[in-house]
Formats: C-alpha cells, sequence, structure tokens
C-alpha cells in the first residue's frame, strides 16, 4: 500500500527505509535523511521559482522549509513508470502546531514573521495575488447573487432561512470592509510591497508548522506562494485561530505582539490588516460553498457553522474595532 511513488527514489540516488503516510503523501527515511514524495500537479515554471525562493530562505533564515530536491536529471518533477509526475522534498521530525495551545500559537507566528524577514524576489507577474479590492468587490457581488437566488425560491431548507436572515448584515459588513479598503493607502502599499517583491506563504497554518522539541523546525508547504502585503499570511493564520477561540482579544494582542518582536508592523500594515479582519470572509466562504455545490442535500455541519458565526458576530465585531486602537 506504500509502494505508489516510492519508485522516483531512484532517480535521486536515494533509497527507502521506513515509510509513513503523510497528508497525501508518502513521508521516507533515507541515506540523506527524512524526504517526502508526492504528486505534483502544477507548472514546472511555478515549482522552479519556489525552489529558488525556498534556498533563498534556507540561507538566510533560522527557519527550516521542506526544500524541493532535483533529480539526476536536473529536474524538480519526476515521473513513475505509469508517467504520474511526483516531487521530493526535504522533510523534518516534528508534530503539527496545536492551536490549542498558546504558547505553540505564538511560536508558530514568530516563526512567519523571521520568514516574512526573507521572503522577497523579483517580481513574476503570472504569480501576483488578486488585489484585495477586487477580491472584496467579486465576494460582495457573490453574497447578492446569493441572497437574490434564494429569494427566489418558494421552499426554503433551514440552511437557505438561515442565510437569508443573516445576509443582509454580513453583506453589509462587506460593503462597509470595501469603503474602508478604497479610503486606505492599500494601492500604494500594495504597489511598494510588489516593486520590494515581497512574497507570502499563502496557506500558513498550524498544519504546515513543525515543532521539534519546544521549537519551530520548519515551515512546509509553500506550493500556494503569491506576491502580495504579508499581512495576508498573518491574518489567515490568526483569523483561523480566532475563530476556534471565539476571539479571544488577549491571544489576538499575544499573537499580534509575538509577529512584532521579530518584524514590526508599519502603521499601513496595521491599517490593511484590521481591513482584512473586518470583512466577514467565513460567511462569504460557507455562503459561496452552498452556492456552488449540491443543493438537494446541505449538510447539518453548514448549519451549524452559520449559526456559530451568527452567535460569534458581536464578539468578531468587537475584536476588530478594539485590537487595533493604540
Amino acid at each position: 500500500m506504500y509502494d505508489r511513488g516510492l519508485s522516483v527514489l531512484e532517480q535521486y540516488g536515494l533509497e527507502a527505509g521506513a515509510v509513513y503516510r503523510g497528508r497525501g503523501a508518502l513521508i521516507c527515511e533515507t541515506q540523506e535523511g527524512l524526504v517526502l514524495i508526492r504528486e505534483y500537479w502544477g507548472t514546472a515554471r511555478k515549482l522552479e521559482h519556489q525552489a529558488k525562493l525556498l534556498e533563498k530562505i534556507s540561507g538566510a533564515s533560522p527557519i527550516g522549509t521542506d526544500q524541493i530536491l532535483s533529480n539526476k536529471e536536473g529536474s524538480y518533477i519526476s515521473g513513475d513508470s505509469e508517467n504520474v509526475p511526483y516531487i521530493v522534498k526535504k522533510w523534518y521530525e516534528g508534530k503539527e502546531c496545536d492551536t490549542r495551545s498558546e504558547e505553540e500559537i505564538c511560536k508558530g507566528v514568530s516563526a512567519l514573521a523571521s520568514l516574512h524577514k526573507v521572503m522577497c524576489m523579483p517580481v513574476q507577474r503570472h504569480y501576483v495575488r488578486e488585489s484585495l479590492r477586487s477580491e472584496f468587490q467579486r465576494h460582495n457581488r457573490e453574497l447578492k447573487k446569493i441572497r437574490k437566488f434564494i429569494l427566489e425560491k418558494q421552499q426554503k431548507n433551514p440552511f437557505e432561512q438561515e442565510l437569508l436572515d443573516t445576509v443582509r448584515d454580513f453583506l453589509g459588513h462587506g460593503e462597509e470592509a470595501l469603503q474602508r479598503l478604497e479610503a486606505s493607502g492599500y494601492e500604494k502599499l500594495r504597489q511598494q510591497e510588489l516593486e520590494r517583491g515581497t512574497v507570502c506563504h499563502g496557506e500558513f497554518n498550524q498544519h504546515n508548522i513543525l515543532l521539534s522539541e519546544g521549537k519551530v523546525r520548519a515551515v512546509t508547504n509553500f506550493d500556494k506562494w503569491n506576491f502580495d502585503i504579508q499581512t495576508g499570511d498573518l491574518y489567515r493564520f490568526m483569523r483561523k485561530v480566532l475563530e476556534k477561540h471565539q476571539w479571544d482579544m488577549a491571544l489576538g494582542r499575544k499573537i499580534l505582539l509575538s509577529y512584532q518582536q521579530i518584524r514590526p508592523l508599519s502603521r499601513e500594515e496595521m491599517e490593511n490588516l484590521r481591513i482584512r479582519f473586518s470583512y466577514p470572509e467565513k460567511y462569504w466562504k460557507l455562503a459561496n460553498y452552498y452556492y456552488t455545490h449540491n443543493k438537494a442535500w446541505i449538510p447539518g455541519k453548514n448549519l451549524e457553522k452559520l449559526e456559530k458565526l451568527r452567535d460569534q458576530k458581536e464578539k468578531w465585531r468587537n475584536f476588530v474595532e478594539s485590537i487595533f486602537v493604540a
């Protein structure tokens, strides 16, 4: 059951010892240490840029990364006997960050700050993330479309009724966030960051933080890296953690302090972070998932998530309006 993909190790001059199953991948002990093998269906071009980014980080940051290995032919992608493409990465022993532990959360965000200080390279326009203004506009249009769709339905299930009861309020917050963004210095900040070539991890979360002996050993899975304002990484990590902690104000301040002790945020970046938090992204995600998937059967869990968002709304708004006040 572990054979799939192992054959490509021959192309790297590596032999597999013990083999473990990871998240959609195999982790193998070899004579050169741990490696991870997984299928790769992205472009060779982006993978080459990713490999260069990780090489740069490895020489400039104390935080390890899952560097992509090249095979004997100098390629980062290797095909097996069935022409399935694989990549092989240097890997690390360690446990994932526990989001129930404030200490591990703060260590994780400190590692992110350390990486952000060295994550930059010449901009490749293909990998510039969509502007936040465009994203907010698109999401607001989609929420309006979803509201119209449900209004026109003759019969509404409990999820649709709850969505209809709450969408006007959450959409109002979305439109307010867009107005704040347009009145802010976002476009200037974004242009400055693109000129510097700042890079975001793109999917920084607890699963991609590996700790060993009480320290962050490595940050992994840079597949969604992009050029953008780095507050995007910080926001996404904080939002997911704080949703689990009922928007705990004290924890939010600890996370921000941990980040800023390594990489201080400018006034413009703090403003951008606040605006990102003020958009009801989780609500949009849930509504959009409903609209783009099978509506004949809606999991009960989705209704629970929607009700939880409704119940947490006051704490979320209080967090947004309070934590960024000097």
